[in-house]
């Protein structure tokens, strides 16, 4: 095993949780939408580019998100800010959806997975630049059948990006009038139950390109690595948010969001 290599991982690694911990904490977006596109021309970099490289960045990408929504959710609920009552009743929804989002990445090339990505990711873009706070799609967060329609979207969703429960949970949250905090607080309960279902399934897929210290489709050094990183630069995240305006600077990660997308794009076209 080439030491040289493992430690140049680690370096990389670790300058990705910075960055994504920042991010998390300064926009209030998941860490996911940025670590899943970082994984990628990470492991691709260091020579593990194969037709399941996707499956092992959504399924490391899920297993950090496990720590960091938990986190985010007790430290929330300090605040009393969660609606445990919606996130009771999502629940079922977005699990059933995050298990059929497991079963549809595992069956995808890694192509087609970035086909998804990318184009899921330029959606997400489009809304955090030009999304308005008053757009509304009702005054209640929907129950009976529009509970069963859109709870198991957002898991799916959310397994095929490889990513918590913020980038689709809290635009559901706020177009059906939750405030955007609250939104925010109970979107991260949705991450701990879109990641750990579909985290133990990416731990069963049997990957024949892998880098060290892999289960499956989960790298154990990048977990740690970014997991450890995001803990420490996410309170510097939201300590900036605090002293600045986030608005601008969430349009101007929404551009470059869409940017790393088209270039998502581009790859799996193989331009």
């Amino acid at each position: 095993m080439d030491m040289t290599l493992i430690l140049g991982m680690g370096a990389l690694l670790l300058v990705i949780g910075a960055f994504a911990g920042v991010l998390a904490g300064l926009l209030g977006v998941g860490g996911g939408i940025v670590l899943v596109p970082a994984f990628f021309f990470a492991f691709q970099g260091l020579g593990y580019d194969s037709p399941q490289l996707m499956q092992m960045c959504l399924g490391t990408s899920l297993a950090t998100i496990i720590v960091t929504s938990i986190r985010s959710v007790m430290a929330h609920n300090k605040k009393g800010a969660v609606d445990w009552d919606i996130l009771r009743g999502w629940a079922p929804g977005i699990v059933i959806g995050a298990i059929i989002g497991f079963f549809t990445a595992s069956s995808l090339r890694s192509s087609e997975l970035q086909m998804i990505f990318g184009g899921l990711g330029i959606a997400v873009g489009l809304y955090m630049t030009f999304g308005k706070m008053h757009w509304r799609l009702g005054e209640t967060m929907p129950t009976g059948f529009g509970r069963i329609s859109f709870s198991p979207v957002i898991g799916f969703l959310s397994v095929l990006m490889g990513i918590g429960g913020g980038s689709f949970g809290v635009p559901t949250m706020t177009l059906f009038g939750v405030p955007i905090h609250r939104a925010v607080a109970t979107a991260a309960g949705f991450g701990v139950i879109i990641a750990v279902p579909s985290v133990i399934g990416f731990m069963t897929v049997d990957m024949a390109v892998a880098p060290p210290y892999s289960i499956g489709a989960v790298n154990m050094i990048a977990f740690t690595l970014v997991v450890a990183m995001t803990l420490i630069t996410a309170p510097w995240g939201a300590a900036l948010a605090h002293r600045m305006d986030p608005k601008p600077l969430k349009r101007v990660f929404g551009l470059f969001l869409i940017l790393v997308a088209l270039n998502m794009l581009r790859k799996a076209f193989g331009w």
